[in-house]
């Protein structure tokens, strides 16, 4: 069975999409379309913009989106996944793909839900870290024992974890690992505590919108990020989206989970191969390629 697998924020690379966009009509045309939907040239960043320009979460997050989903119109009919799964920001490209969105609507709703994550990092002061080596109970135990907010918020991988929360709490909750055994346990620069309490903010400010965008029945189960579980519920899939701006992003257990219902090839459908990685750490018996390989 063929899984299809989006990537999130941190696949975005210098240049992304211009050869795809030289390459595909389709996607050229999505390019354009995109533009006129944001009011600014987002490919003229993707294509010629800095590395800063491009770690900029309201441009990161739609740059992403609408690279994955000129990947996905450049398939055409190659396009004929079982179950889809998204990192993240990769949910949204996930329900887009398989009808549940309109391309105007998904692009609007991640434009959207990257402004209110902006507006929520520049209310509350937060950051994260990657732990690695460590089991995911000890990485857990340790954040419900450090004082301040600090959370298990990215399951990459089995031994990579990622924790999120306010700056002195991730800092200590560093600490605490390393005590015991963390392999590293490393501030990351981004701008926010992702996937944790301080998202509450872009959480209530989404919410509204995500409610009152139309979605339809997705043309296969979608893994989503906050269960790890399978549905093509309309209701359940709003709710697990809003959920997931405070939630984890379960990756280990999603694609345990695809597996366990019989996926046999992954292929990632968007910018870089971060996904391809993951998926290969977490087994090693999965078949993974890049869609437009």
């Amino acid at each position: 069975m063929n899984a299809f697998v989006f990537p999130g924020q941190g696949s975005q690379f210098q240049g992304m999409g211009k050869a795809l966009g030289e390459q595909h009509k389709e996607a050229a045309a999505l390019f354009t379309q995109a533009n006129e939907i944001l009011g600014f040239s987002l490919t003229e960043i993707m294509f010629e913009g800095s590395a800063e320009d491009l770690r900029e979460t309201r441009v990161t997050q739609p740059a992403i989106f609408v690279h994955s989903m000129a990947i996905r119109m450049s398939l055409g009919d190659g396009f004929a996944p079982q179950m889809v799964a998204g990192h993240s920001l990769g949910e949204f490209s996930a329900l887009t793909a398989t009808g549940a969105l309109s391309f105007a609507d998904g692009l609007q709703l991640v434009a959207q839900r990257a402004q209110a994550m902006q507006d929520a990092c520049n209310q509350s002061k937060g950051t994260m870290a990657a732990v690695l080596a460590l089991d995911d109970s000890v990485v857990e135990e340790v954040c419900e024992h450090t004082e301040g907010i600090v959370v298990a918020a990215n399951y990459n991988c089995p031994g990579q974890l990622v924790i999120s929360g306010e700056v002195e709490a991730v800092e200590a909750a560093c600490e605490t690992l390393k005590e015991k055994g963390a392999k590293r346990a490393l501030l990351l620069p981004v701008g926010g505590a992702f996937h944790s309490p301080l998202m509450e903010f872009a959480r209530e400010t989404l919410a509204d919108a995500i409610r009152q965008t139309t979605l339809s029945e997705p043309s296969c189960p979608i893994y989503q990020n906050v269960t790890a579980q399978a549905t093509q519920n309309t209701e359940v899939i709003k709710n697990n989206l809003i959920a997931q701006l405070t939630g984890p992003v379960r990756w280990t257990q999603t694609i345990q989970a695809m597996r366990s219902d019989g996926a046999t090839q992954f292929i990632e459908c968007g910018p870089g191969k971060v996904l391809q990685g993951l998926v290969k750490k977490i087994d090693r018996e999965a078949n993974v390629q890049a869609a437009l390989d």
